[in-house]
């Protein structure tokens, strides 16, 4: 082994004991193009600048061709570079690398042609890494779009995200490499990682993200579950055909309408539907979900757990969709009551709102509820009066009819404004209001 190999090995030794990545790029191209008066190496490491000088004093900081930092060792000069420590990049990508210097050396040597090497060049990264610039008004991923993607799986599905967060279109051959790579996307890139991507799309948008998730297929091998509703069709009460995938697209759109910025909200509108794949049943010619919000929200919690999604979180999305047909039923005053008691009654009615609003249905339960939510503002023992309409008839002689009514209601206000408290105020309230009114 060649001197400047032999350095090169410890400078990685001494960088990995200090609890880094690094190693050599591509050393064996770079034996080939190695100049014995003038050597020079690339190395590949995690560790920053600072760090780097903390080890070797002598490095600086080196912002061209790729490069990071660089140090004289001996007679050699290393050049440092960023290590290609992305997960969801294919395994080819993390072996075979090369630099813009050595693509120079080759070139001047006349060895092999740098794109029979290797068509990754290593450099910085950021989010918007291997994407063109967004002003364009298109998601378009430089060079080669499905190269650009073999360097990382994670594109795929953050250049969705770019399209539905900025509403701005995947350009064509991006949406097809992406496409033909929506399979690997789940091979190479990690749930949480997907997951972190999911978390910064915003909740106006998610609807859209979701679309483009099943566009792309991704959401067939990611969410199997949701993917399926698209196969089950309903129809509105006008014969209007839809299908089950659509209607959740249009409450996740609909949703933040009311509550915006409401993001786990919105994920609960996606599955709050995902029990009807497993409660679904033709019954009198018409199909029937029968209990699909307990069972969704079964399987809603088992999706979540696989997402990495921590305990509280899977808590409350799952409790909304397990309430989220209480409001779609015209509510008693006693279930009214037992609804406004649950922590997430807000979030609840407006999942009712954007489901009516999704199929164009009928709001004569929804506004029932709404008024009767005004009545809990009182208090329960003040809905009713301290004397019935028989117990009015009998206390001052009357016969039945408008009157007594008349009297009830008013019994019902001064007990609401606080002048009525006991049965015995009931009673002198009514003969007051009775010789008062002079009804008799």
């Amino acid at each position: 082994m060649a001197q400047p190999f032999k350095d090169a090995t410890a400078l990685c030794k001494t960088i990995m004991r200090n609890g880094f990545e690094a190693y050599v790029i591509n050393a064996a191209l770079q034996e080939k193009a190695l100049d014995p008066a003038a050597p020079e190496l690339d190395l590949a490491t995690d560790a920053p600048l600072a760090e780097l000088q903390k080890l070797f004093p002598d490095t600086e900081g080196y912002a061209f061709d790729g490069a990071c930092a660089r140090v004289r060792h001996g007679d050699t000069v290393f050049y440092f570079h960023p290590a290609d420590t992305a997960d969801a990049s294919h395994p080819e990508e993390s072996v075979v690398r090369l630099t813009p210097r050595l693509i120079n050396r080759l070139e001047r040597l006349d060895l092999l042609p740098a794109s029979q090497v290797s068509p990754y060049l290593p450099h910085r990264t950021d989010d918007h890494d291997g994407f063109a610039d967004l002003s364009s008004g298109e998601v378009r991923l430089m060079g080669i779009p499905d190269e650009s993607i073999r360097q990382n799986y994670l594109r795929a599905v953050r250049a969705l995200r770019f399209s539905a967060n900025y509403n701005i279109p995947v350009e064509s051959n991006t949406f097809m490499a992406i496409l033909r790579a929506s399979r690997r996307v789940l091979d190479y890139v990690s749930v949480k990682d997907i997951m972190d991507e999911w978390r910064k799309v915003e909740a106006e948008n998610m609807g859209n993200f979701v679309e483009l998730l099943y566009d792309t297929m991704i959401l067939h091998w990611f969410l199997p579950e949701v993917a399926t509703l698209a196969r089950i069709k309903q129809k509105t009460d006008d014969g209007i055909e839809y299908t089950l995938f659509e209607q959740t697209l249009s409450v996740m759109r609909h949703y933040p309408e009311e509550l915006p910025y409401d993001w786990y909200g919105t994920l609960a509108c996606l599955f709050h539907d995902v029990g009807k794949l497993h409660t679904a049943e033709y019954a009198g010619g018409e199909l029937r979900f029968y209990q699909h919000h307990q069972v969704g929200a079964k399987v809603a919690r088992k999706i979540l757990s696989r997402l990495g999604f921590p305990p509280d979180e899977v808590d409350l999305m799952c409790n909304l969709v397990r309430g989220h047909m209480h409001f779609h039923f015209m509510l008693t005053d006693k279930g009214i009551r037992r609804f406004k008691a649950l922590d997430q009654y807000p979030r609840l009615i407006e999942m009712a709102r954007a489901d009516i609003k999704a199929v164009g249905g009928t709001y004569k339960e929804f506004n029932h509820n709404v008024k009767m939510l005004e009545r809990t503002d009182t208090p329960e023992e003040m809905l009713e009066p301290l004397l019935n309409g028989a117990q009015i008839m009998q206390l001052i002689g009357l016969k039945p009819g408008p009157a007594v009514g008349l009297i009830r209601d008013a019994l019902l206000k001064a007990q609401i404004a606080g002048d009525v408290a006991s049965r015995g105020d009931a009673e002198n309230f009514v003969r007051k209001y009775w010789a008062k009114q002079g009804l008799h």
